[in-house]
């Protein structure tokens, strides 16, 4: 039950973000709900997707999506992010865990240092630099295939810089392109691993609540502040990640006794 609560948060953070929700996922899936690195990942995309579908709604209403935009980003993306999930069965659950922890911690820094995004909100005009939007929706894409991860926290700032969008258009849109490509994901992994349908129903229902509360709230709470804290969230729950994986690391999880004993008789020797 503490997991399907937790489902709630994930989608709160996409419907006040534009982004997040992939990345609180995949912790509570693992490590909440004790299931495997893969099908966490594999669930994520479809519950992402399905979540980030309703937030839409809410600020299609607003009129924060610019539908342009949405269409020249998402259907590179949508592409990425099968290529990227077909290229995951290479990858251990552990090797995706790994790389998903650095791209929370990566996910922090541009949390923490984006602090322009206020000025670009009147830089409406700014002309497309559609190069640059197909080729991020591409690399955002792969990354999400490989690890789950919507992305939002790259897809943002992208909207804002390179499309000229301000911040609320540019979390509207942000969810639109996020459901496009976590769908295409979602996709490339049946076949891959086994469902539980069910499961995935029940938890995109706590999702769904998360962000409709979510995108309501968005018009009342601070970004910036907001942003902060959940960059120092991603950091420490990043290096938890690290540390849970630290084995395939190269770090050994337990000394061996035996050879503690051992380097103890040979300095006594020694010392003799």
């Amino acid at each position: 039950m503490i997991g399907f609560l937790l489902a709630t948060l994930i989608g709160l953070s996409l419907g006040l973000l534009g982004g997040g929700g992939s990345i609180l996922t995949v912790p509570i899936l693992v490590y909440a709900m004790g299931m495997d690195p893969k099908l966490s990942i594999a669930l994520s995309l479809a519950i992402v997707g399905a979540t980030s579908l309703l937030g839409v709604f809410g600020h299609f209403k607003a009129k924060n999506i610019d539908i342009k935009i949405a269409l020249i980003f998402g259907p590179v993306a949508m592409a990425g992010t099968f290529l990227g999930a077909k290229l995951s069965q290479f990858l251990s659950g552990q090797a995706q865990l790994i790389f998903f922890a650095i791209i929370m911690l990566l996910a922090s820094v541009f949390m923490l240092k984006n602090k322009k995004q206020e000025q670009e909100e009147e830089n409406e005009n700014k002309p497309l630099n559609i190069p640059l939007i197909i080729g991020e929706g591409i690399f955002v894409g792969i990354i999400t295939g490989l690890v789950g991860v919507g992305g939002g926290f790259l897809i943002v700032p992208a909207l804002v810089l390179l499309a000229g969008l301000n911040m609320k258009k540019a979390v509207g849109t942000s969810l639109l392109i996020i459901s496009m490509k976590s769908f295409a994901g979602f996709i490339g992994y049946l076949g891959l691993v086994e469902i539980p349908w069910s499961f995935l129903a029940q938890f995109i229902l706590f999702s769904g609540v998360g962000i409709l509360l979510g995108t309501y709230l968005v018009r009342f709470i601070s970004q910036n502040k907001l942003k902060k804290a959940f960059a120092i969230f991603l950091i420490f729950m990043g290096i938890f990640i690290l540390y849970k994986n630290r084995q395939s690391l190269g770090f050994n999880q337990t000394v061996n006794i035996d050879s503690v004993e051992l380097i103890k008789k040979d300095l006594q020797l020694f010392a003799s």
